[in-house]
């Protein structure tokens, strides 16, 4: 008798979006009771355990750790005399940078932030920037200014505006679901749903409140490094996952469906540069969302790899910080050791969750960008030029979360 080819045909795990915390759980008991994980070491180099600032668990934080500074009447009339002066430029906002939007007495304070950002505890939110007595454009030029004292690199958040091509170096973060574009929404950011833990792209990914929800919305942070810790001392199997090779959905990308590279780098100690682990991924990639859902024709995560994705996020939720956006509030992350969630929200007539972002580099402070994500570093900052850089003043779905293949951001006005 002739043999009988059989062929092994490679399924999704049953994981969604939204995680599922008896899902994990049935995962976990069946891993662990059919597979040999208790004796998987850790990849080699990486610690046993990770000590410094970095290491925080939301629960008593506040009494240790101050992460708002709040600015002063005469810091506030620095920044809006240097508003005034980048006006009196009458050039385009691409040219926001330190020397153009000088804060001479401010400065040094939010060079400290940026070496917190780096060095602490990776993050901090400025407060009190008067966003009701300024327009929209105003606004964002002081945020742009000031930020530029932080973090003077703006990243690429979009390759194009209106069907032409741009270099989009803001995004506004707003619901859109009762809007035109409601269909073609494939990304959180863009309803009032809660969204799970995640990394955005970029070293640093900043949040400014023009104006908050009626209900809901808490932005929450969790410490990548006392995540890593967890796993480390109880999972290690996770971490050698984490560090591997996963299949990233390049949603719409015909030329090339998917990418492959680790969630899960380890930098070991260099010179003055310390021990590093950094975290880069969005749940999305595996899981699809909204309009954009998950090809069936790339290959699929395994069941380690969809543990792994919610043993992440669970620990996130359980050692996370909660911090309520205040209209004027500037939020500042280090994209590389902390991530980040929301919770849902609701919006009325009067009163809407409208936030703007930036993602930023501080090339006096950054830390080495690992090999894997070089090719996604350099489409976030290279080639950028000042006049290249378009701000939109309102908002609207970018093309990489756009499920129709096409970006119409309507006669709207943007800055540049």
């Amino acid at each position: 008798m002739g043999s009988v080819a059989t062929e092994t045909i490679l399924r999704q795990p049953d994981i969604a979006y939204k995680p599922d915390y008896d899902k994990f759980q049935a995962r976990r008991r069946l891993r662990l009771t059919t597979e040999p994980l208790k004796h998987v070491d850790l990849p080699s180099g990486f610690p046993e355990e990770l000590k410094s600032d970095f290491v925080w668990e939301g629960e008593g934080l506040a009494q240790k750790y101050d992460w708002t500074y709040v600015l002063t009447d005469e810091q506030v009339q620095e920044l809006e005399s240097a508003l005034e002066h980048f006006k009196s430029l009458n050039t385009s906002l691409g040219y926001i940078s330190q020397e153009t939007f000088p804060l001479p007495n401010l400065h040094a304070a939010l060079r400290k932030v940026s070496h917190e950002l780096h060095f602490g505890h990776g993050f901090k939110v400025i407060r009190g920037l008067p966003v009701e007595r300024h327009s929209r454009e105003d606004n964002i030029i002081m945020y742009a200014g000031l930020s530029s004292h932080i973090a003077p690199q703006r990243g690429r958040q979009d390759s194009k505006y209106n069907g032409e091509t741009a270099d989009v170096v803001l995004n506004h973060i707003k619901d859109l679901s009762s809007g035109p574009d409601s269909a073609h929404i494939g990304a959180p950011a863009y309803t009032a749903d809660k969204q799970v833990f995640h990394t955005d792209s970029g070293d640093i990914v900043s949040l400014f409140a023009l104006s908050t929800a009626a209900e809901g919305g808490k932005s929450r942070l969790a410490s990548t490094w006392r995540v890593y810790n967890e796993l480390a001392a109880t999972r290690p199997d996770l971490i050698r996952t984490l560090s591997e090779e996963w299949p990233f959905e390049n949603f719409g990308n015909a030329a090339q469906p998917y990418t492959e590279r680790p969630l899960l780098y380890h930098q070991p100690a260099i010179f003055e540069s310390p021990e590093r682990v950094l975290l880069q991924y969005a749940r999305r990639s595996f899981t699809g969302f909204g309009a954009l859902p998950r090809s069936t024709t790339i290959p699929p995560i395994t069941e380690a790899q969809a543990e792994a994705l919610d043993a992440i996020h669970f620990l996130g939720e359980k050692y996370n910080v909660g911090l309520d956006f205040r209209q004027g509030d500037i939020q500042y992350v280090n994209n590389l050791a902390v991530f980040h969630a929301r919770d849902g929200f609701t919006d009325t007539v009067e009163q809407q969750r409208h936030l703007v972002r930036l993602w930023l580099r501080d090339p006096e402070y950054a830390w080495k960008t690992p090999e894997p994500l070089k090719a996604r570093w350099s489409q976030l900052f290279d080639g950028i030029t000042p006049d290249s850089q378009v701000f939109p003043l309102e908002p609207y779905v970018r093309s990489s979360s756009n499920g129709s293949g096409e970006v119409k951001a309507g006669e709207q006005k943007m800055l540049r």
